[in-house]
């Protein structure tokens, strides 16, 4: 554990960041599984609605720090490739 003022400020503001961080994951991770569900039923409406909102949250997420935007970019860029594989049958 630290021992210097600074290095228990420090330890603090990383242990907030982490727990921001593992929830902003966390709920890409749901949406693109609820993106990927929607895709397998072949509903386009609702994929189309969760795919918006998927890449919002991607987006937000680059903003924050916690993913980088190429990562962010080439996620969004496959479950748009899958999304619009359903439109096309």
């Amino acid at each position: 554990m630290a021992n210097h003022r600074s290095a228990i400020k420090r330890h603090k503001q990383s242990e907030k960041r982490r727990l921001r961080n593992q929830a902003i994951k966390s709920s890409i991770k749901t949406a693109t599984k609820k993106v990927r569900e929607a895709i397998k039923r072949g509903n386009a409406e609702e994929v189309r609605a969760l795919l918006r909102d998927a890449t919002v949250l991607l987006d937000k997420a680059v903003t924050k720090g916690v993913l980088h935007r190429n990562n962010a970019s080439r996620r969004i860029s496959r479950l748009t490739t899958a999304a619009n594989s359903i439109s096309s049958k």
